[in-house]
């Protein structure tokens, strides 16, 4: 469902403030924003968790790595800013362009000569320019500039060519998290297809190649330049992820051939070093970018598929081939990061590493370029190779680390100034019934074994993702500083114990779910001494929807805050803008099977709420609409429940703006704090 990685603590980006009780909607069209401070007004500068959030540490986020293929230099992003490390360690080089724009998705040559990257253009309708950057230093030259949404640059292996993911013309930056376009005039249901576009690096020519009425989400060189891998579907990007299936794209003519077409969700399509086979992702995913399942390989010729890693006990997330039969990839055990390796011959699939702290590979090329000599196999390849991450935890704030997987090195020192402000994470299971279940606890800030501490549960989004423990200040951090345990579990439905697990809460959302949940409430408060009369419960997308439908079915929360939470099935499935999504979920469509929808549907127990609660949502949501929200909003008006509602103008699923996202954090703790202040 709705955004799997924003929320494993609170979006990414997100924040609030509000101490109305009964129902106070505050909506402030956008033709009143005026562009300072959305709700400063609003906010009590000298409220605890004002201070609170304020004291918070501020570390710098690494949006990606790229390693060269010689494994010799690291390029990574940070806020836009691209610079280049050597992995031998020493200073790092910066590179910029003309105006400093932002720059993204980074990509090398397979001469690691240079540097591909994407600046974008400012204003209101997408557009953006393609620089290649010379390794050696020399200045960044641009080859296209492109009036639509471009990302995903890829060089073609003889380095003549440059490929890059475009929507020509669309109104918006593309993606299902971001605001939509509202809907006005005749709808005509007007289509932007992602396609593949080729820029001749000799002579600047920009070609569209793969065919207009196919939208491309991921694609892969084959070795001979002839062709693409790629993930492809008829029809508009953002629901239609979840029917895609995998292609080979001439990358002359542009013709695709289906090669593959899945049973569940893929990703990761990747061509092997001998140019026979592609090996992907597939699984039960809810989010496009929330990648768990299993390692399949299919001929590239077409094929039935091999699953490479039937019953294994953990979610690969990402992968590479590492050898001419084997693939290295980077999976989630147990709540921990891992990397693993499996070969085609014996499908037996080995760890290599695993470790408590996230050790994310952020990025395309996060393993370097390999080649076979006479004396190596492919085990020794996979297990020496360089690799380059973007390594946190909860107590450390992320870093770029390259080297052989388990023995890496720390190359930046962006962050060695911060230090956490909050309590210890610590990795904690429980049992509901038969069922092992994994989470993440925080103790509360200054903790002291002998005193009584609220709890507030954190739902993830997804629900195919999972809480890992990582540097986040604006979440479980700001919860702890507060004087608050802080439970972000990984039910039913999770990444991080295999496929089953993952697929364990089909048609049966807000059951065993729910109960795994609960069970960790109760198993952590005999362990802890957790004040039970002062128990609170967020969420954001899945985690929104869980914190309404736990408010239906018990009332020992004493407060509730639900971002873009999903009230009512009916009504959500003919708004949203992924209703593809829910067929692998629920088995059928709203219309064909409503039973199945109406036993997890929060509004047909809504009499049951209550729970004070805050709410919370973007006006331009498409994965997890407004209305949804509103109708929670009314529905607990109406009942005579304590209720807030907050609408965010010009947000879509991810709250962004840096004051909207301030205010959702600082609205949700100050929610808490209030409603834990009157509990009995």
């Amino acid at each position: 469902m709705p955004f799997a990685n924003q929320l494993y603590s609170f979006p990414m980006n997100v924040r609030k403030t509000s101490r109305l009780l009964f129902a106070v909607l505050i909506v402030i069209p956008a033709w009143l924003f005026i562009g300072t401070s959305l709700f400063a007004q609003d906010q009590p500068v000298s409220s605890h968790a004002a201070k609170v959030l304020d004291s918070m540490p501020h570390a710098k986020r690494i949006g990606q790595v790229a390693i060269s293929p010689d494994g010799t230099q690291v390029a990574y992003l940070v806020k836009g800013e691209l610079a280049v490390i050597p992995v031998s360690g020493g200073p790092s080089r910066a590179i910029a362009v003309e105006g400093k724009l932002p720059l993204r998705d980074v990509a090398w040559s397979a001469d690691s000569k240079r540097l591909a990257f994407i600046a974008d253009l400012p204003g209101e309708v997408p557009a953006a320019q393609v620089w290649i950057a010379g390794a050696d230093g020399s200045a960044p030259v641009k080859h296209a500039e492109l009036k639509g949404y471009a990302e995903s640059p890829r060089f073609s292996p003889d380095g003549l060519k440059l490929a890059v993911l475009f929507i020509e013309g669309i109104p918006r930056i593309a993606g299902p998290l971001q605001p939509m376009t509202p809907l006005a005039g005749v709808i005509d249901e007007k289509a932007y297809e992602q396609r593949i576009a080729v820029v001749d690096l000799e002579t600047d020519r920009l070609t569209q190649a793969t065919p207009a009425d196919m939208y491309v989400y991921e694609y892969d060189w084959t070795p001979d330049g002839q062709a693409w891998a790629v993930t492809a579907a008829h029809g508009a990007g953002d629901a239609n992820w979840y029917i895609a299936r995998i292609y080979l794209a001439n990358a002359k003519t542009g013709e695709m051939r289906e090669i593959y077409k899945p049973k569940l969700q893929i990703a990761e399509p990747r061509v092997s070093i001998d140019g026979k086979n592609v090996a992907f992702i597939e699984g039960l995913m809810s989010d496009e970018g929330s990648t768990g399942g299993d390692i399949h390989v299919v001929p590239i010729t077409g094929g039935g598929a091999r699953n490479l890693t039937p019953n294994i006990k953990s979610s690969p997330s990402a992968l590479s081939w590492t050898g001419s039969d084997r693939i290295t990839f980077a999976q989630n055990v147990d709540g921990n990061s891992s990397f693993g390796s499996v070969s085609l011959r014996d499908r037996v699939p080995k760890t290599l590493w695993t470790g408590e702290e996230m050790a994310a590979p952020s990025g395309y090329a996060w393993i370097s370029g390999h080649s076979l000599t006479s004396d190596q196999t492919s085990d020794q390849i996979s297990d020496h190779v360089v690799t380059a991450i973007v390594r946190q935890s909860a107590s450390t704030p992320p870093e770029v680390w390259a080297g052989p997987i388990g023995s890496w090195k720390q190359l930046t020192s962006l962050n060695s100034e911060v230090k956490p402000a909050w309590g210890e994470m610590r990795n904690v299971h429980w049992n509901n019934g038969t069922m092992r279940v994994q989470g993440w606890l925080m103790l509360p800030k200054d903790f002291d074994s002998g005193k009584t501490y609220p709890l507030i549960v954190t739902v993830h989004g997804g629900p195919s993702a999972a809480c890992m423990s990582r540097w986040d200040e604006r979440g479980m951090g700001a919860v702890s500083a507060m004087g608050y345990f802080s439970l972000c579990p990984n039910p039913r439905g999770s990444y991080g114990q295999g496929e089953a697990f993952t697929q364990a809460n089909v048609k049966d959302f807000g059951g065993g779910d729910y109960r795994d949940i609960m069970a960790g409430v109760d198993a952590l408060s005999k362990q802890y001494r957790i004040d039970t009369k002062r128990l609170g419960i967020r969420g954001h997308s899945y985690g929104g929807y869980m914190t309404m439908w736990a408010e239906t079915q018990t009332h020992r929360f004493a407060a509730a805050v639900a971002g873009a939470g999903l009230s009512d099935w009916v009504s959500y499935y003919g708004l949203n803008d992924i209703d593809e999504w829910m067929i692998p979920f629920f088995g059928a469509s709203v219309y064909d099977d409503p039973a199945v929808y109406a036993k997890s549907d929060p509004m047909h127990f809504v009499k049951a709420v209550k729970t004070p609660t805050l709410i919370l949502v973007g006006d331009r949501d498409g994965e997890v609409p407004m209305e949804q929200s509103v109708e929670w909003w009314h529905a607990l008006k109406t009942l005579h429940v304590p209720v807030t509602l907050v609408v965010y103008p010009n947000e879509g699923h991810a709250i962004q703006k840096p004051a909207d996202a301030r205010d959702y954090t600082l609205r949700s703790l100050e929610w808490f704090e209030e409603w834990f202040a009157k509990a009995p």
